[in-house]
């Protein structure tokens, strides 16, 4: 089987692709796998380091503003589908199916890979259908969703199909005491582990450093694990050196959380934001967790998310707008004192974990290419082509 996958900008569009990558590598041993993204995106360091191969096309994000940059942006999407360098990735790959993960990057090669009439599918992660899903929905062959809502705001219903978020198989495979000690936690250490996405947050890392300079004095047995993000990543190491953290080895800081499944395996309690795949992965460890939901998302859609979880129990919210206050020490100190509480959060979340969205996506997948779902299972596969 030959799969190309696209979609990406920011690591919640190319985890999912990763995740699907793995399910055709298990499910069809031998499969070649080809990525497609654009320039300067996460792509280019997160698909190289799974081992596939990339190849990029020429898109960008079209902002809600008029300006040069943005007539440049409509002026891609129009001509981008049938450019020759699009075309050339398809014809000289020759996919079975392409499956699209949502983000600008995916846009050129779905688009001309609907009009060749090549098998199409897009997975949305979010509950609200980001631009480039609204307008490939008429296109594409099938829209896989995490939501049962997400239908609702799509104008076809043909071919619309609720699969959950795919997740690496990596996700519950490591056991906590297993990944405690190949992070070299120490024994009966609490582990806090807290990120704001592959490009960072600049608020959220702030409080993360006010937490750990108040916390790490009060408690020298726990452990914070933080990832900046790339943006703020420079800016946040300066702060981190400056209030003297990088001396205290219970507090350890980097740019990004490579090995997400081992480190949230390890973690007694998670600090994120409230994005669809960080919650779905939340969901299938049992994660107690606070969520700081982003106010800067389409719709306040992670404000939704974070809501949703924190009124049934299974997760605590806190507004970025109080984090200036100490909420976020505050938060951690609380759950950290209540095991009972934790517990019950641990519970709640899990009851939240998705239909088995693996298994699902590669039955659809086997259906639009003509294939056999009996394929036979394999072992992880590492790499792909």
């Amino acid at each position: 089987m030959r799969v190309l996958l696209t979609g990406g900008g920011t690591a919640g569009h190319i985890n999912p692709a990763l995740a699907i990558a793995e399910i055709v590598s298990r499910n069809a041993p031998g499969s070649e796998i080809l990525f497609v993204g654009v320039r300067g995106g996460k792509e280019e360091e997160l698909v190289p380091r799974a081992g596939y191969r990339l190849c990029y096309v020429r898109s960008m994000g079209i902002r809600r503003s008029l300006s040069p940059a943005n007539i440049r942006a409509v002026w891609l999407a129009l001509t981008s589908p049938y450019s020759r360098q699009t075309t050339r990735i398809l014809e000289d790959f020759r996919p079975d199916i392409v499956i699209g993960t949502g983000g600008y990057a995916c846009w050129p090669i779905t688009a001309a890979a609907a009009r060749r009439g090549i098998p199409t599918a897009l997975h949305e992660s979010n509950a609200r259908p980001g631009l480039a899903v609204r307008r490939l929905q008429k296109k594409v062959d099938r829209i896989w969703t995490n939501f049962d809502v997400t239908a609702e705001q799509l104008r076809v219903r043909r071919g619309v199909v609720r699969v959950g978020n795919p997740l690496r198989g990596e996700f519950g495979a490591v056991s906590p005491g297993a990944a405690r000690r190949e992070l070299e936690l120490p024994a009966g250490a609490r582990c806090i582990l807290s990120f704001g996405g592959s490009l960072g947050a600049e608020p959220l890392n702030a409080a993360v450093l006010d937490m750990m300079a108040r916390l790490a004095a009060e408690h020298p047995d726990w452990v914070f694990l933080h990832a900046s993000g790339q943006r703020d990543a420079a800016h946040t190491r300066a702060e981190f050196s400056a209030r003297g953290l990088e001396a205290r080895p219970g507090c350890r800081l980097t740019e990004y959380i490579y090995d997400m499944p081992r480190c949230m395996a390890a973690a007694d309690l998670v600090i994120s934001r409230a994005g669809a795949m960080t919650l779905s992965e939340l969901a299938r460890m049992g994660k107690a967790c606070i969520l700081v939901p982003s106010p800067h998302v389409v719709d306040d859609h992670q404000y939704h998310n974070a809501r949703a979880l924190a009124d049934a129990g299974a997760a605590m919210l806190v507004e970025e707008s109080a984090l200036p206050g100490g909420a976020l020490a505050d938060a951690v100190e609380t759950l950290l004192g209540d095991p009972a509480r934790m517990r019950r959060m641990e519970q709640a979340i899990a009851g939240f974990a998705g239909p088995d969205a693996n298994r699902l996506i590669w039955r659809q997948i086997c259906e639009l290419t003509g294939s056999a779902a009996g394929v036979r299972p394999a072992a992880p596969a590492g790499a792909g082509t």
